[in-house]
C-alpha cells in the first residue's frame, strides 16, 4: 500500500559497519534515495564511514537534510526510531532524541545539499521499504500509523 502522511515506528539493531535505509514515498522501481526519499540506517561510527558527509549520517534524509548525531546506542544494542511525515514536514526521532526536524521544500529550494536531482521530493505518496546494502541490520516491532 502507498502512504502519504504517516508515523513509522520500529526498533533496529546495527552490526559493525552496517548500512541500510528506510525508503519512504517511493515507487516500486528505481533508487529510493532519489525517486522517493531514503532515511539512513547506518553505523556511522564505523571507521569505513569516517569520511561521510553530514547528510549521510544515521537518520538523515539522504542528500537533503542532515541528522544530528549522538542518539544511537552502541552497535549491537536495540534502538528505537520514528519517522513522521506530514506534507513536506519531516521529523526523525532516534531513542527519544529528535535528530531531524525540517521541511523538505525549504531544505531543497536552492537545490539539494548533495547537488543531485531528487524527483522523489515531489511525490505526495509512495511505498515504505527497507533498503539493504548487503550488511546485517535487524528490525522488529514495526508499526505504521496513517495521519
Amino acid at each position: 500500500r502507498e502512504y502519504g502522511d504517516f508515523q513509522f515506528r520500529f526498533e533496529f539493531q546495527l552490526t559493525p559497519g552496517a548500512n541500510n535505509g528506510v525508503g519512504i514515498r517511493t515507487p516500486r522501481e528505481g533508487d529510493a534515495a532519489y525517486v522517493g526519499m531514503e532515511i539512513q540506517v547506518l553505523d556511522d561510527t564505523a571507521p569505513v564511514y569516517a569520511a561521510l558527509q553530514p547528510y549521510q549520517y544515521h537518520g538523515s534524509v539522504y542528500g537533503i537534510i542532515p541528522a544530528r548525531r549522538g542518539a544511537l546506542r552502541p552497535v549491537g544494542e536495540w534502538n528505537t526510531e520514528e519517522i513522521a511525515i506530514r506534507g513536506s514536514r519531516i521529523t526523525v526521532t532516534v531513542n527519544g532524541v529528535v535528530t531531524v526536524d525540517g521541511d523538505l521544500v525549504e531544505a531543497s529550494k536552492n537545490g539539494t545539499i548533495d547537488h543531485q536531482p531528487h524527483p522523489g521530493l515531489q511525490r505526495p505518496t509512495g511505498y515504505i521499504g527497507f533498503l539493504s546494502h548487503d550488511s546485517v541490520v535487524r528490525f522488529r516491532n514495526i508499526r505504521i500509523k496513517v495521519q
